[in-house]
Formats: structure tokens, C-alpha cells, sequence
């Protein structure tokens, strides 16, 4: 055995130049690491690894660039600015996809602004919990501090900031035992809502699979003393799906609120991908169908994001779905990944597909299309659905009323001291 170990190692001292070649044995400290033919074997192929490294590497830089290639006057031409960017890959290997920045259409400034503060110090003073904030929204400082038309929106997230589902594309904390309800968050939320002097209020929560009416209570008990206390502000409740219960979801209809929107949020191709897989596309369906049947007249609405691998053609056929369910609004925004454990952007849609979209929306009928890239399901909603829809509605019932108190012979301006009180 002594035999065998000291000729492999005659044989490789010239090359790995670790041994005395002035006598025929080696090292008494290289003895010792060789005590057995396995160490051996080890250490001549950690040698021969390293060995044939290195001739890979010098095989690699004499394919690659000579010194003239960087200098002036080179006769080589210019490379474009898209070549220059690509590494160079043998044929054999399959690039990685490459890192995609944020498109300059994505990037929005860093919320500012009284209101904005104002809002923020109420909510932490009354444990209050935002979908603003949980789902990172890039238009919290927008829609907070008013925007470009200074009409204020926010969107409260209700029942907790702890949800029983795990959606991929949703940042908001998941536990199947969250905390348990806050019997004073309806009180709380009413009170600071009629403080801040929003003209659109979005109330949103988070799934509570584990309540066994979803929270549908919690949810009409807050709409109602909010209208108790702030008559005029426009209600729009994004509920979840309560698991398909349908009494829940009439008990909130029923609540007195002014929007009912519930988000299909992808195409049904993608949904068991996209959402969690108690939610599916047809069960969202229903709940929307639902509430037009218990009152027509309640405007519904919901959301889809773009960017996570939908087709045209899936898009188009599940905004002919929602007209077939009469459902009155639709958003369409860019997907955008909260953090590195969510699902990754497939693309990043150009701005003038979603105007496309909004096209396609009111061709088929809805009453208002909201589509851009930074479209949110309750971004501006102020904005949209007072200036487009909710005032064009009073308008009308107001004229409509108008007309009854002139035909019974109610002069005008009685009518008009009235309606201003």
C-alpha cells in the first residue's frame, strides 16, 4: 500500500510542486495527510480540478476581446448600446432572463403632504390598519393628500391586518389563527372617517375564513354608523368572497353602502396560480351576480391586474364575462411585485395597451373604465365615480324629483331650500 501511495506521489511532485524532489520520500507532514487511499484519492482530484480550472479559464480569455479591441481607432465598429449590454453566451447554454428594471411609468414620488400626515398619526393613534399601506400601494401619497383634483380618498382595511388566505401577488400578512375582532374598530373607524373630510372612503379587509359569517357583520356595522356620522361621503366597500356565502354578502349590500366591489383579480386561466385556492374565478362571479340580484341599483365593481402572464385574447373574454353579470365598473392595473417572495412580473405592460383596454371597457358597456398602470382597484376612486357616476346619478334623481314637485304644483324654490338642507 506504502508502495502504491509513494509512486503516485513520485510521479506528481514535479507538477503539483509540493514535495522535496531532492530525496524519493515525501514531506513527513504530507505522510501524515495520506494516511489512507481514500485522503489520497481526494487530494489528487481536488489537484486535477483545480489544474483543469485554470485551462478553462486561459481557453476562456483567448476567446474574448484583445487589447485592440479597446483601444482608439480600432477598425472595428461601434457597438450599439443593446449589444454592449449582452454577455456573451456559448450556444449551448440557456441565458438567464434578464433583470427587469422599473419602467419610468412606475416610478412615483415619496408621499408628502399635511393631509397625508394627518390621516397617518389618526390611524396609528386608533389602531387603525390601511390596505394603503399593507399592500404597499404607489399612490398612497396621491390619493391621501387629494392628487391633481384635491379629492381625497382612502382605502381602511377592517377585521385586523392578519388574513386567512395567501394569495401570491398580495403583501398583507397571513395566519389561519389571526387575532380576534375588535369590537370597538367600527366605532373608531366611523369616528375618524367623519374627521378627515374624504370625499370617498374604500372600506376593505382582510379573508376571516375562520369567522363563520366572514366578518360580514363586522363589515355592515361599520358601514352603518359611518353613514350615521358622515351622510355625504361615498361608501365603497372590496370585500372578499366570504367562501361563497351569499347571505354574507347580501347582509352587506344591504348595509347602506354606495359600491359593491369584489376583484376577480387575474383571467381564470390563472387564477389557482395567482390566488389563493379557496378563491376561484366562478366563485367571484357569483358573488358579484349575486348583489345586483338582491339590488339592481347598486353599482358594482372589480379589478384585474396585467403583467402576470394573461393573454388578450383571456382578458377579453373575462371582460365580456363581467358584462354578462352586469357588473358596472372595471379597473385594470400593472401588477407589481411587493417583495422577492411573491410571484415575479411577467411583463410590464405598456401604457398604451391599457389605453387599449379602457377603449375595449366602454365599447362593451361598462359605465366607467379606469386602466393604467397605475390603476389600483380603489386608486382615485373619488375622482372616477363622483365625477363620473355617483353625482351624474344624484343629478338625475334630483331632477327626476324636481319634475314630480313641479307637475304637483310645489313652486321651485321650495324644492331647492329643501334639497340644500
Amino acid at each position: 500500500m506504502y508502495a502504491q501511495r509513494h509512486l503516485i506521489l513520485h510521479n506528481w511532485a514535479p507538477k503539483l510542486n509540493i514535495f522535496n524532489l531532492q530525496h524519493r520520500k515525501p514531506h513527513n507532514n504530507v505522510i501524515t495527510f495520506l494516511k489512507n487511499e481514500q485522503s489520497s484519492l481526494t487530494f489528487l482530484v481536488r489537484a486535477l480540478g483545480t489544474a483543469s480550472r485554470k485551462s478553462q479559464f486561459t481557453e476562456r480569455l483567448s476567446e474574448g476581446p484583445s487589447f485592440d479591441d479597446f483601444i482608439a481607432g480600432s477598425s472595428h465598429e461601434p457597438l450599439r448600446i443593446a449589444e454592449s449590454l449582452e454577455l456573451k453566451i456559448k450556444k449551448d447554454e440557456n441565458p438567464k432572463k434578464p433583470h427587469q428594471r422599473l419602467p419610468e411609468w412606475l416610478k412615483t414620488k415619496v408621499p408628502v403632504g399635511t393631509n397625508y400626515a394627518r390621516i397617518k398619526n389618526d390611524l396609528r393613534g386608533l389602531n387603525l390598519h390601511t390596505v394603503c399601506e399593507e399592500a404597499r400601494c404607489p399612490n398612497i401619497g396621491d390619493c391621501w393628500g387629494g392628487g391633481e383634483h384635491q379629492t381625497a380618498t382612502a382605502t381602511i382595511m377592517l377585521m385586523g391586518d392578519e388574513c386567512t388566505r395567501g394569495c401570491r401577488f398580495c403583501s398583507v400578512k397571513t395566519s389561519k389563527t389571526p387575532q380576534k375582532l375588535d369590537p370597538k374598530e367600527p366605532e373608531n373607524v366611523a369616528n375618524a372617517i367623519s374627521k378627515w373630510g374624504l370625499d370617498y372612503i374604500v372600506l376593505t379587509s382582510v379573508d376571516r375564513d375562520d369567522l363563520t359569517d366572514g366578518g360580514s357583520e363586522h363589515f355592515a356595522q361599520t358601514i352603518r354608523l359611518l353613514k350615521q356620522k358622515a351622510p355625504k361621503i361615498m361608501v365603497e366597500c372590496l370585500t372578499g368572497d366570504f367562501q361563497g356565502d351569499l347571505e354574507a354578502v347580501t347582509r352587506v349590500t344591504l348595509s347602506g353602502l354606495d359600491v359593491y366591489a369584489h376583484n376577480v383579480e387575474t383571467v381564470e386561466a390563472l387564477t389557482p396560480h395567482v390566488r389563493d385556492h379557496r378563491a376561484t374565478f366562478r366563485q367571484s362571479l357569483k358573488v358579484l351576480e349575486h348583489v345586483k340580484k338582491v339590488k339592481p341599483s347598486l353599482i358594482t365593481k372589480t379589478s384585474i391586474m396585467l403583467g402576470v402572464g394573461e393573454t388578450d385574447e383571456e382578458v377579453m373574454d373575462t371582460l365580456k364575462e363581467l358584462r354578462r353579470i352586469k357588473v358596472d365598473c372595471v379597473t385594470l392595473g400593472q401588477y407589481m411585485r411587493p417583495t422577492k417572495r411573491h410571484m415575479k412580473v411577467h411583463e410590464y405592460v405598456d401604457p398604451s395597451k391599457f389605453e387599449h383596454w379602457a377603449k375595449v371597457g366602454d365599447n362593451l358597456g361598462f359605465l366607467y373604465t379606469a386602466s393604467g398602470p397605475l390603476v389600483r382597484s380603489s386608486y382615485k376612486a373619488g375622482e372616477f365615480f363622483i365625477g363620473n357616476i355617483l353625482n351624474e346619478r344624484r343629478k338625475a334623481i334630483d331632477n327626476l324629483i324636481m319634475d314630480e314637485k313641479i307637475n304637483s304644483g310645489q313652486p321651485v324654490e321650495e324644492f331647492q331650500e329643501q334639497s340644500s338642507v
